[in-house]
């Protein structure tokens, strides 16, 4: 498997693309994500009998924590999409090609939060995801754990987890196997899991 990209932490208070500032989090703490401690991977089914499995490697993003009320807290990021890795070159060529992600015309994923909903004991966050060119409202369910400081430095970890169906984001492929059904299923599940350093001011 290729070496992970440790690109330098950034704090994305606008994503890359411009989505603009995230409202509603201007008290809070900005906490930057740490791409060499955080993972962003995917599962998506093949051939309906088993999972292939891969991880973005190159990404921004930061979480705005409002400690006194988490619904007040948000994230946005920023995902490079060349940096996709199932562990196979061949697979992850077909992936960046037009087929799929289309890299060269939509280089990158972002997401935005617009507000976050407590659900009974759990935390929703509601936001704006765009993949290949097209925009759609998503919920992901996540958790936060901290803050804590060790050496000088106070960090949150974080957990979440959703699915999407790519043909909802023009992701059409629709190749069938001999006996019918998808060789790609339309249901990918992503999982966000990983820590961010608080931002000093």
């Amino acid at each position: 498997m290729r070496m992970r990209y440790r690109w330098g932490l950034a704090i994305a208070l606008a994503v890359a693309v411009g989505l603009g500032s995230v409202t509603g989090a201007l008290g809070a703490d900005v906490y930057q994500v740490d791409p060499s401690h955080t993972f962003v991977s995917f599962t998506v089914r093949h051939l309906a009998i088993y999972k292939v499995r891969g991880q973005f490697h190159s990404f921004v993003g930061a979480i705005h924590y409002d400690a006194a009320d988490i619904t007040k807290s948000a994230l946005e990021g920023t995902i490079q999409v060349d940096s996709i890795d199932t562990d196979q070159e061949k697979r992850d060529q077909d992936l960046r090609s037009e087929q799929f992600f289309d890299v060269e015309s939509f280089p990158t994923i972002t997401f935005t939060s617009q507000r976050v909903e407590k659900r009974g004991a759990a935390h929703v966050l509601i936001g704006a995801l765009t993949l290949r060119g097209v925009t759609q409202e998503v919920a992901i369910p996540f958790s936060l754990t901290g803050p804590v400081e060790h050496m000088g430095k106070t960090y949150l970890g974080f957990e979440a987890a959703f699915e999407i169906n790519r043909q909802d984001f023009g992701m059409s492929y629709a190749k069938l196997m001999d006996a019918g059904g998808l060789v790609v299923g339309n249901t990918v599940r992503i999982e966000l899991s990983g820590r961010a350093v608080k931002h000093k001011k």
